[in-house]
């Protein structure tokens, strides 16, 4: 009788090497965090340099504006940062975890 689920195969019959599932996982969260700073940091500067640029003068204006640009260049800094100590500390163990290789099913 034909399910109407379909078959699923056995996840184990396929090879993995370069990294176990957190690994990957952890890759992959990097990346994402990665992106999403970077998307921020855009965001950010483009809102307070339209800021700075519409302060008109006011000394008030004009440092919250820098603070926001400062505050951004920081963050980016810090993920970067995670970035090539990540990197690093996967040279030293041997396992590359920002760009781990998973061999799955072929086709």
């Amino acid at each position: 009788m034909l399910s109407i689920f379909g078959t699923i195969d056995n996840p184990t019959k396929y090879p993995s090497t370069g990294g176990s599932g957190f690994f990957v996982f952890l890759s992959n969260l990097l990346k994402f965090a990665g992106v999403v700073g970077g998307i921020i940091l855009i965001v950010q500067l483009i809102m307070s340099g339209y800021g700075y640029l519409s302060a008109g003068g006011d000394p008030k204006k004009i440092e919250a504006a820098w603070t926001k640009i400062w505050q951004s260049l920081v963050g980016i800094l810090i993920i970067s940062s995670a970035m090539i100590v990540t990197g690093v500390i996967g040279r030293f163990i041997g396992i590359d975890i920002l760009n781990p290789k998973i061999i799955g099913p072929q086709p």
